[in-house]
């Protein structure tokens, strides 16, 4: 066996838990600790990916074409996109909010779209190289993907709090139900994604070269 080798929860038998990460002998039906149904590998995880992912995708466009927030006055209307509106932030000075809104709007999810789309490929591929980094990837997309939904909540509370009758009146644009929806269906697609498979590849190269 080369030292390079990779062992595996399948190659010895056995079989985890992906709820609560205890560990069964290959052919348990169920986690006896949390009563989830154990699987050595989700055949379906990438199709279930993708279909999510392209959902998402989906959403996201029209979430940075239309409007995410519409202010209404007695003399004036105003509809500001994502992107429009960081901008117009900028241009008051307030740099800082600018950068936060574009990176938890624009930076972040497109970040996601790609990471999720190079780990199915990779996955689908049974590519052996950087498994280890692919996992970081993994956890750190579906660390960060729930703060994607900065832009909804800020609407939400602009919203509740901006309702002053005839003088001004603040309502959500198209934009943030088919933004929240994008953030929705990514968090899905990378929860669909079975981990387990970035290591198939690994195990596959060092069966090669053993």
């Amino acid at each position: 066996m080369s030292s390079a080798s990779v062992t595996t929860a399948r190659a010895e038998g056995l079989v985890a838990c992906r709820s609560c990460a205890r560990v069964w002998p290959m052919g348990t039906q169920e986690c006896a600790r949390c009563g989830s149904t154990l699987s050595s590998r989700d055949e379906t995880s990438l199709q279930r990916v993708m279909a999510w992912w392209v959902a998402g995708l989906i959403c996201y466009v029209p979430a940075n074409l239309y409007p995410m927030l519409v202010t209404e006055t007695l003399v004036s209307k105003q509809q500001g996109t994502i992107v429009g509106g960081a901008i117009e932030i900028a241009q008051h000075g307030e740099w800082a909010i600018a950068a936060i809104v574009l990176i938890a709007s624009v930076l972040i999810p497109v970040s996601k779209f790609v990471a999720i789309a190079y780990l199915s490929w990779s996955a689908w591929r049974q590519s052996p190289r950087n498994a280890l980094q692919k996992l970081h990837l993994y956890e750190a997309v579906e660390f960060i993907g729930r703060w994607s939904m900065i832009d909804v909540f800020v609407v939400a509370i602009l919203s509740a709090l901006v309702q002053l009758s005839v003088v001004a009146n603040i309502h959500p644009g198209p934009a943030a139900l088919t933004f929240a929806l994008s953030v929705i269906f990514t968090m899905l697609s990378a929860k669909s994604f079975d981990p387990r498979l970035i290591w198939d590849g690994k195990s596959l190269e060092s069966a090669k070269s053993a």
